[in-house]
């Protein structure tokens, strides 16, 4: 079935269609929620809310664009919905050397598999991660995040430069466990 067969059978809410949407299109959208929740319990509501969402809103897809990435948009506003309505994201969580630069080796990135890096992401505090996904790999950018999460752009900028230390600091224990 393609891609568009199977968007006009769910469409007309074709249970057998919509199965097999979910088994084509979760393993991929799990992964957004994963980058976004603190436990797979909570990647697996994530991903349930995302996908009623993603049903309920089918009829608004126009074709213009990415059909995935109108869904991987779908699911990112789901998984900030189910933070904010948790009010669970805390901003100013301070870590140690927080404002020193650390050096990662260049082998460091070359031996870390994207599994482990993404267990990494996972560790990050929460609102260190929210912001570092939201900038890092959704493409949002500081504004939108501020506007988003009801923070400054200066917290988001702030958040996502702690991120990024802190996971260059993990980066260089890694590193030296490795060697």
């Amino acid at each position: 079935m393609t891609e568009e067969e199977l968007i006009k059978a769910c469409k007309q809410n074709n249970a057998r269609a919509q199965k097999l949407f979910f088994e084509r299109y979760s393993p991929r959208l799990m992964g957004v929620c994963i980058r976004y929740s603190n436990s797979q319990d909570e990647a697996n509501d994530m991903l349930q809310d995302g996908f009623i969402k993603i049903f309920q809103k089918l009829g608004s897809f126009n074709g213009t664009g990415s059909f995935e990435g109108w869904m991987h948009r779908t699911m990112s506003n789901t998984c900030l919905d189910n933070i904010r309505k948790n009010k669970k994201f805390k901003f100013g969580v301070e870590i140690e050397n927080a404002e020193s630069e650390v050096h990662v080796p260049e082998n460091a990135l070359s031996e870390i598999r994207t599994k482990e890096l993404l267990e990494l992401i996972a560790r990050l505090p929460e609102g260190y991660r929210i912001v570092f996904n939201m900038f890092a790999i959704e493409g949002y950018g500081h504004k939108e995040i501020a506007d988003e999460l009801g923070i400054t752009e200066n917290t988001s900028k702030s958040q996502y430069r702690k991120a990024r230390l802190w996971l260059q600091k993990e980066l260089v224990e890694l590193d030296k466990i490795l060697q």
